[in-house]
């Protein structure tokens, strides 16, 4: 029998340290929290210092299994994560075990390796109140408005709705943004590029219009038709010559080593992949020993992780291509959390594609990784930039140039942007995307050119572009909202409650977003105001560093928020909320029909209600009723099947939902994926939604193809189709291995809206 008990959180994570511990050591997980606030009622005792009511949510055989482990023990050691939540899982392992101080030791560690649990369980140390204080107070604090607030939005607008700390901001960002949208005001520009030619010295080269008599013209300058026609009349006729040529050196240097929010962002850039597909992935690897902590808000590397990138550069590129020194880069995060190290691979020397076993998407993101924290440790990559000025009648025209001496990290890594226009920028003047000086044919004031083209564009500005996964955490983090461990699971939240849609990987809001988040606005500016969330993160900051006691800060917050919570109870009218048609109802022709939320979307009824009980579709017109169309039956229980609504759009169904959930499945009704064949039948792959709402990708032949993925292929290659085709397969072989034969998966068409 072990001497000592070792509980982590994840199975996975228990395997990998097992393996590194002696057999005096039984290593056992508790498959994340053990205890937690209930599930169906508030479970905080808001008149006994905001007392949390935990109760144990592990299963009674996991339960069992620890206690008994726990009590044959010598020693118990909590080795769940090194982060405010891991120290508050291992204070609820100790209090559902029974603990006592001393017969419990707290270790940590950023990397499951040999070296690091070593170390690790020589140097143990107590649970740190602080820290449990802090996640204490987080979950209280959004338990108390997330139960507080959503009972209201049932009343007042529709049943299912939620509200939270984090998620409403994040949702307001995204109104808001589509607000700015709706309001911008478009203005003409007139854009104007010339192609030159030194005679007798190729290459041709583009320059843009700069400045009229000696002044520099802004984006707007050339506002009409009528004055791009007289510039162009002007140059045309005008003669060329090199102005001015200036040369200068220039660097760039290499972003620093992830965090949790660079790392989900640039994967997003990168790789295409969500934020809960990064962190779900990073995991793994965490679990596996291949990467350090995936969870910080860290930049600096351990010294170990200095010297192993100082080897591998010097082997693979050579030693100029190391930096004078070190480079050491200082966390700039507004609120960072514990000082832990940025997310790295563990040995820097296990280059990517050495390691077996990890899938295509864990190959990935481990190569992503590598090759930042390797880049991070290069030297600057050295530029000459060049900017060169052409005369022409009474206007220069530009062109600006880079030229790359010596490529230092850049030979490895470049760091991605984000897909936005770069709107109302660059017009005139602006550096021109990504030139090269050896693309210019050599030059010098006085040398005269000849037009090979005139490009004259007409343009508007652009209003903001909407939110992708990557901007939305950036701005996130801009304004210390929410911290490493919430922006994925927000960013699914939000979009799993139908507030927002991710559509062509840019976020839309919906209307039920819309109008939860102006009555938040109006009622609750706290909830949803971006400096008092962000003031809120660092409060808790402040607990976790024991400058500030969890109690009295909720009840600072509470206390002015349970009596606003009851005057807006009594003030603010569901019709508020509702939109007026005007329309008379045609039923009893004495109420007015309004527009509700329901299951299915919007529709229309009596504002009369439940004395008159009328109601039809939001979409289809009072003259449009009548006989109901003849959609044929439903093929699961023969009801007559009905057209429907949802958030989705409109789909046909049984008209005996909900004991029957059968959804037809219309011809044309798919996303064909472009440029993305199945890689079992070569059909066309189809973006699909299951019934709540989630996307997934399969083939367009189905039933007679079964191939589905919730990876999207848009940037997989046929082999990497394969292998997740092989992989659905297994996985259904084992679900259904000794049952009859059922199909689960992905694609519920059957189900799917």
């Amino acid at each position: 029998m072990a001497k000592n008990l070792v509980v982590v959180e994840s199975p996975a994570k228990a395997k990998t340290i097992e393996r590194y511990l002696g057999h005096d050591y039984q290593v056992l997980a508790s498959y994340g929290h053990v205890r937690d606030l209930p599930a169906k009622k508030l479970g905080v005792d808001v008149k006994h210092d905001f007392a949390p009511e935990y109760i144990e949510v592990a299963k009674a055989e996991l339960a069992n299994k620890l206690k008994k482990a726990a009590k044959e023990a010598d020693m118990v050691y909590l080795a769940t994560d090194l982060d405010r939540e891991g120290e508050a899982i291992a204070w609820h392992v100790k209090e559902l075990l029974h603990l006592t101080d001393k017969k419990t030791k707290r270790v940590t560690f950023n990397q499951i390796t040999k070296e690091a649990i070593a170390k690790a369980f020589s140097q143990p140390r107590q649970l740190d109140q602080h820290l449990i204080d802090a996640q204490t107070a987080r979950r209280v604090l959004d338990r108390l408005v997330g139960y507080k607030l959503s009972p209201l939005l049932w009343k007042k607008i529709r049943r299912g709705l939620s509200a939270g700390r984090v998620q409403s901001v994040a949702v307001r960002l995204v109104v808001d943004r589509e607000e700015e949208i709706n309001k911008f005001n478009s203005d003409e520009y007139w854009f104007l590029e010339a192609a030159l030619d030194k005679p007798g010295s190729p290459p041709t080269f583009r320059a843009r219009l700069y400045a009229e008599k000696g002044k520099k013209l802004d984006q707007l300058a050339v506002k009409n038709e009528i004055q791009a026609k007289q510039i162009e009349s002007a140059v045309k006729a005008g003669n060329w010559q090199v102005a001015a040529v200036n040369q200068k050196p220039g660097k760039r240097t290499p972003a620093a080593p992830f965090t949790t929010s660079t790392l989900q962002m640039e994967a997003a850039r990168r790789l295409s992949y969500s934020a809960k597909r990064t962190m779900t992935i990073a995991q793994h690897l965490y679990e596996a020993g291949y990467i350090t902590y995936m969870r910080t808000d860290s930049v600096s590397l351990a010294s170990e992780a200095h010297a192993e990138a100082t080897k591998v550069i010097t082997a693979e590129y050579g030693k100029e291509y190391l930096p004078t020194a070190p480079r050491v880069y200082k966390t700039k995060t507004k609120g960072a959390q514990e000082a832990h190290e940025a997310v790295r691979p563990t040995h820097l020397d296990r280059m990517p594609g050495q390691i077996s076993g990890l899938d295509a998407g864990e190959e990935r993101l481990y190569e992503l990784i590598w090759q930042r924290t390797i880049a991070s440790q290069m030297a600057e990559a050295k530029l000459e930039l060049t900017d060169v000025l052409v005369d022409v009648a009474d206007y220069q025209f530009q062109v600006k140039g880079e030229r790359i001496v010596f490529p230092g990290f850049l030979k490895l890594y470049v760091e991605g942007k984000d897909d936005e226009e770069e709107n109302n920028s660059g017009a005139h003047g602006g550096h021109q995307a990504t030139g090269d000086i050896n693309q210019l044919p050599a030059l010098a004031a006085g040398d005269k050119l000849t037009l090979a083209q005139l490009d004259v564009t007409q343009k508007f500005t652009q209003p903001p572009a909407r939110y992708s996964e990557a901007t939305l955490i950036k701005a996130l983090e801009q304004h210390g909202i929410g911290r490493p461990s919430t922006y994925a699971p927000t960013l699914s939240t939000i979009q799993d409650r139908g507030y927002v849609r991710l559509e062509e990987r840019r976020f839309h809001p919906e209307e039920i977003g819309v109008i939860v988040t102006g009555l938040l606005k109006e009622n609750f500016p706290n909830i949803v105001d971006l400096g008092f969330t962000a003031g809120m993160e660092e409060e808790l900051d402040d607990i976790a560093d024991g400058k500030r006691a969890w109690v009295p800060t909720i009840a600072a917050f509470y206390t002015p928020f349970a009596l606003q919570l009851k005057e807006k109870e009594e003030s603010i009218q569901k019709t508020d909320y509702q939109e007026k048609t005007g329309e008379k109802c045609p039923k009893c022709n004495e109420g007015e029909l309004i527009a509700k939320f329901g299951r299915f979307g919007k529709f229309l009824t009596c504002s009369r209600f439940p004395d008159c009980d009328y109601s039809r579709s939001y979409d289809q017109p009072l003259e449009e009723q009548g006989e109901p169309e003849d959609l044929g039956v439903c093929p699961d229980c023969g009801k007559p099947l009905v057209k429907r609504r949802s958030r989705y759009g409109e789909f046909t169904g049984c008209s005996g939902y909900p004991e029957c959930k059968y959804i037809k499945q219309e011809e044309g009704k798919e996303k064909i994926v472009a440029g993305v064949v199945c890689p079992k039948d070569e059909g066309d792959i189809v973006e699909k939604r299951t019934r709540r709402g989630k996307i997934f990708w399969g083939c367009k032949n189905y039933p007679k193809c079964d191939f589905a993925s919730w990876d999207d292929p848009t940037n997989m290659s046929k082999e990497q189709l394969v292998e997740a085709a092989a992989k659905q397969a297994e996985k259904l072989a084992n679900k259904t291995a000794g049952k009859p034969t059922r199909r689960k998966s992905p694609r519920r068409t059957k189900r799917a809206a």
